[in-house]
């Protein structure tokens, strides 16, 4: 049958299984949302670009499918790269599609021309300019194996305005021919002989549960292994929901911001078991000193990842759905009696030191507002977080045992990302209850989208952690920088009154005792609620790694009776 180009984009789609589209109209795709209509696609309209990137990656880490954004050209496809970058950080399958001036004027500087495959180069994993629409049902067909096959990340398809308004025979490939790009192989049986035989010497074993056990669909067989040989684990920012959290060989995440025993458990193991994770710096330190004990396994589906900033002593380029199901018998099991009493020892002592366990704190600290919606919720939501302090509270004070529980910018570390990326979280899981947690910083970067959940009647609840600072900034500012809050103190609007003008009910808190009525509010009320919490302005994240210092030398939260 002969289609236009805009009709193939939305009959392509529609063969990929595609139901939800985030994006903005303008000019030069003004023939793909005329098509629209006649497609059993609902499109999400965005307030801002950035916000439809966001809401894309947000679908994709919510299902493991691919989300899709869609953009003008110019500044609506600029407008993609923060939220295409943060996709590609994080390794999450989201296909962006920007229009582009017609042929003729491409490389005039015609009016909202920009090389937008050029801008995003680095950014994606592969992206196109689509000048000929006899190309472009193949184009979207390897765009989308692309983006969800091996280390998923996004792909851009930039379409010129007369390619959408041309016609030609429509005929969707039915496989993708691609030479030069590369799978995973199968691993060969003697290399996951050798990560078990490791396993099973070992009498102070780890592992590192990386986002990539996520992305997998591997965590069944993690928790099999794990319960098999009793390896206690630490998750990555993005592996945590990898095993659940209450799981009592789970010692939660690592690194900058872990908790203290589970920086102790790394620093002190004779085997480290890495499952797609890419030891980022903010987990390792400085790697001269990360896990100078321990011989080190890393397996991961990208090999360009195999000693990139950490040396293995066995390196495994493979999918952890495949290795794990078949490491898992070759594991004999196993107590480590002894290695787990020491980081039961260590565990007391950073309990002992949590500020929840001092009664007479009346303050309203962040880490009581988390664990109080964990509770009020008991752990059966999906969280979405920001960056900066909030996403370091949640990720400590909130237990997530929900697979995919956790949804956070961890790569790029992107303020704004929240609010935008729930709306995709919610779209594509209508069924769960999703929160927003973020700063009063973070929040106000993509506050607009606040429009969007009011226009697709969207349930979500939103916890806005709010100290009058860039939060995180102001902490290495008192630590690190003499205390010279420059640049750092924040103005901000009542959040529940600005909450209120968009036609969502919201709280402020500003007591302690006011927080868990706050919480039942919010879960009473149906459709969406935010609750604006004004907590204590110079709270910091404990524990902190310095920068420059090795993981297991960390600045604490001192006893009470260190404090007296």
């Amino acid at each position: 049958m002969k289609l236009s180009g805009a009709q193939i984009v939305w009959e392509s789609l529609v063969r990929e299984g595609v139901k939800t589209v985030f994006g903005i109209s303008g000019g030069a795709v003004i023939h793909l949302y005329h098509a629209l209509p006649d497609y059993p696609i609902h499109h999400v309209l965005m307030r801002h670009e950035q916000g439809a990137a966001h809401a894309a990656d947000g679908y994709a880490r919510a299902t493991g499918q691919v989300g899709v954004c869609m953009a003008t050209s110019g500044p609506g496809a600029t407008n993609l790269v923060t939220g295409l970058a943060t996709a590609y950080m994080d390794s999450s399958p989201v296909v962006a599609i920007t229009g582009q001036v017609a042929t003729p004027f491409i490389g005039t500087d015609a009016f909202q021309e920009v090389d937008i495959t050029g801008i995003t180069l680095p950014i994606t994993k592969h992206n196109y300019l689509v000048t000929d629409v006899r190309e472009l049902a193949t184009v979207i067909k390897e765009a989308f194996y692309i983006a969800r096959t091996g280390r998923p990340g996004p792909v851009l398809i930039d379409i010129a305005k007369d390619v959408q308004a041309a016609q030609t025979e429509y005929v969707y490939p039915d496989e993708v021919n691609l030479p030069g790009y590369r799978l995973p192989r199968p691993v060969p049986v003697e290399q996951i002989r050798q990560i078990a035989e490791m396993i099973n010497a070992a009498t102070k074993p780890l592992i590192i549960a990386g986002h990539g056990v996520i992305l997998a669909g591997a965590e069944d067989a993690l928790l099999e292994l794990v319960e098999k040989a009793r390896i206690p684990v630490v998750t990555t920012l993005l592996g945590i929901s990898s095993i659940p959290e209450t799981h009592p060989l789970c010692l939660g995440m690592g690194g900058m911001h872990g908790e203290a025993h589970t920086n102790m458990a790394l620093s002190n193991a004779d085997l480290i078991v890495s499952l797609g994770c890419r030891f980022d710096d903010r987990l390792t330190g400085p790697v001269s000193h990360f896990a100078r004990q321990a011989r080190i396994v890393h397996v991961d589906v990208d090999a360009a990842e195999l000693g990139k900033n950490v040396r293995p002593d066995l390196a495994v380029a493979g999918d952890l759905r495949e290795v794990l199901p078949a490491l898992v018998p070759l594991v004999e099991p196993a107590d480590h009696a002894e290695w787990l009493e020491c980081i039961q020892e260590w565990r007391l002592d950073s309990a002992r030191r949590d500020i929840l366990n001092r009664e007479t704190d009346n303050r309203l600290l962040p880490q009581y507002v988390v664990r109080q919606i964990w509770q009020a919720t008991e752990g059966e939501v999906i969280v979405v977080s920001d960056v900066g302090q909030n996403q370091m509270w949640e990720a400590q004070y909130f237990f997530h045992h929900r697979r995919r529980g956790l949804i956070s910018s961890g790569g790029l570390g992107t303020m704004g990302f929240a609010l935008p990326a729930a709306i995709g979280v919610q779209m594509a899981r209508p069924d769960q209850q999703v929160w927003v947690t973020a700063g009063d910083g973070g929040f106000q970067m993509n506050i607009q989208e606040l429009a969007t959940v009011v226009q697709e009647k969207l349930p979500l609840k939103i916890a806005i952690l709010n100290n009058g600072y860039l939060g995180m900034v102001r902490q290495w500012q008192q630590l690190f920088f003499e205390g010279r809050y420059s640049g750092t103190p924040l103005l901000g609007p009542n959040f529940a009154k600005v909450a209120e003008a968009y036609g969502i009910p919201g709280l402020r808190v500003c007591e302690k005792a006011e927080v868990v009525p706050a919480i039942q509010q919010a879960l009473a009320t149906p459709g969406p609620f935010l609750i604006d919490f004004l907590i204590e302005q110079e709270e910091n994240v404990y524990p902190m790694v310095a920068p420059g210092s090795p993981i297991c030398n960390m600045i604490r939260r001192p006893l009470e009776t260190e404090e007296v």
